[in-house]
């Protein structure tokens, strides 16, 4: 019983799963396994042993504090995923299953009911409904554990949030040159460029899917994701810039002005900018380089539960 459980101390120690309270310890529990004990190690290599260990310690924090600073991240955005979600199904839904198209008259959408126009109504009333595909299954499709243990329902919800995510695009392309009531061409060429980004990762993630190139279909995934939920990232944006500049440079009458025209760009090329710096310290980063991506985002982060909280509280509650 004995040999047993000082074989078991070491293969843990070997894992790095525990640490010895001394230096000292870990030898013992090595010579033990090796059927002798010995206790005339030399004091200096024990020193040496904890010097090592602390400086391990040390260049390990930056690698923690990046890998955390992402679960944070993506914790709070699923859950302000799932809150925008919830206010898409409880105002939206109920109103369309009982009146169909003509549901869209008084709703207040940019590109509403438009008497006579079927193809423009079918098209705003898609938009509706695609979205809560894209708000609520995106988050679950870059859930690790989903993926491993339910590989069947990832792949289908891929393909569901896939097609949703272009048929979207393509019907937001629509709507926004034929019915768009609201900002100028400044933010009609923002919402395109958006649009035209989604469709071109989506072919992307399916051409390496097809070619069983995971790693690279994963990637392109990972960047569809994040051009598919500018229209979160946009409301989160806009109603943090309220909480913390009180709406500066923003007419809101005829809803332009400077933050709207950087939002309407930002609102997806900043999340794919820092995916980007993300693939870059995955690969080969200083710990410096790791720091200063885990405070960036840290910061962002910070700037989102703001806008989650203001959205939430303003416009998105006092409607459900």
């Amino acid at each position: 019983m004995r040999i047993a459980m000082d074989s078991h101390r070491t293969y843990l120690l070997l894992l790095g799963e525990i640490r010895f309270q001394h230096p000292a310890d870990a030898l013992e529990a090595t010579a033990e396994h090796n059927g002798h004990r010995s206790f005339t190690q030399p004091p200096e290599n024990n020193m040496n042993d904890a010097v090592m260990r602390s400086d391990s310690l040390v260049s390990e924090l930056p690698q923690q504090i990046f890998r955390g600073t992402v679960v944070l991240w993506f914790s709070i955005a699923a859950i302000g995923h799932w809150i925008f979600l919830s206010y898409i199904v409880a105002v939206f839904f109920p109103p369309v299953a009982e009146h169909g198209l003509s549901a869209l008259e008084g709703m207040h959408l940019p590109s509403g009911f438009v008497e006579g126009d079927t193809l423009g109504n079918v098209a705003s009333v898609s938009h509706v409904i695609l979205a809560a595909i894209i708000i609520g299954g995106g988050p679950l499709q870059l859930i690790p554990a989903i993926r491993t243990r339910f590989p069947t329902f990832h792949r289908w919800l891929g393909r569901i949030y896939l097609l949703a995510a272009v048929s979207s695009a393509a019907g937001g392309l629509y709507m926004t040159w034929t019915r768009s009531t609201i900002g100028d061409v400044i933010n009609q060429l923002g919402i395109s460029g958006d649009g035209v980004l989604i469709i071109v990762f989506a072919a992307l993630a399916v051409r390496f899917a097809i070619a069983r190139d995971i790693k690279t279909h994963r990637r392109w995934a990972l960047r569809l994701f994040m051009v598919a939920s500018a229209v979160w990232f946009f409301r989160v944006g806009l109603m943090g810039w309220v909480m913390v500049a009180g709406g500066a440079g923003i007419n809101w009458e005829s809803f332009t002005g400077p933050f709207l025209y950087v939002l309407g760009f930002a609102q997806y090329l900043l999340p794919l900018a820092m995916l980007e710096w993300y693939f870059r310290c995955q690969q080969e980063a200083s710990n410096g380089q790791l720091m200063a991506f885990s405070a960036t985002l840290f910061a962002l982060t910070l700037y989102m539960i703001a806008g989650i909280i203001t959205a939430t509280a303003g416009m998105w509650l006092p409607k459900m």
